[in-house]
């Protein structure tokens, strides 16, 4: 069952006098549960698909429906609170706020719903354990190294149980073995908690991690192959 479905999208922009294409005509399916990584040239439209998913930008023609939503319809009142329940999205530059402890970090998404204190809580700190930070919650991030911020930043991400996780370059400014550190995270969010997630990487180490890659080149899907669990 597709959880994305992207329906003969076109994505243009206009800078000054000039019209730049990034997508004519992309149709693609992304199923429930699946692990994808999106791979292709800087400018070939992987973070600008991330955005049209997240409802973070719209098409310039064509559909998106996400979880049964179409998005790519809705108005802005509309997609605050449906992006709050079915997106976690962790920023290629994180957007951790520097004064606030990584507990706070992860509460910020929850400051949005109907939870209790107790209940936000609960949440936070199974989120945080779930990334192996429980006992970092009081740290602020100029006291965490790169790797576990980025894990801060996914936790946040899950913290709201979204229905799609979506990460823009989350191994990018990473040492190997904090991305390996990441990477078996995203892969234990797929396989043990059913998390279907997309991933934008130049990475070739990030992308194997994924169980099928999708190559964009000029916003043309140009490949497509599974990756062996």
């Amino acid at each position: 069952m597709a959880l994305v479905e992207i329906r003969d999208v076109d994505k243009s922009f206009q800078r000054g006098a000039e019209r730049i294409e990034i997508f004519t005509g992309l149709t693609l399916d992304i199923p429930e549960g699946s692990f994808t990584a999106l791979m292709g040239p800087s400018g070939s439209g992987k973070s600008t698909l991330l955005n049209l998913v997240a409802g973070l930008d719209r098409p310039t023609r064509g559909a998106i429906r996400v979880a049964g939503a179409e998005v790519s319809s809705m108005t802005p009142g509309q997609l605050a609170p449906w992006r709050a329940r079915h997106i976690g999205f962790v920023f290629q530059q994180l957007n951790l706020l520097p004064v606030l402890t990584a507990y706070q970090n992860v509460e910020l998404p929850l400051l949005l719903t109907r939870l209790s204190r107790k209940e936000r809580d609960q949440r936070i700190r199974i989120a945080l354990g779930v990334v192996g930070l429980d006992d970092r919650m009081a740290h602020y991030p100029r006291q965490l190294s790169g790797g576990q911020e980025q894990r801060v930043a996914i936790a946040r991400a899950i913290v709201a149980d979204p229905t799609l996780v979506l990460l823009d370059e989350p191994t990018g400014q990473l040492d190997a073995r904090s991305s390996a550190d990441v990477l078996q995270l995203l892969r234990r969010l797929n396989g043990e908690f059913a998390k279907t997630i997309l991933i934008v990487t130049h990475d070739a180490h990030a992308a194997e991690a994924a169980r099928t890659v999708l190559h964009l080149d000029k916003g043309t899907l140009i490949e497509r192959h599974g990756v062996p669990a």
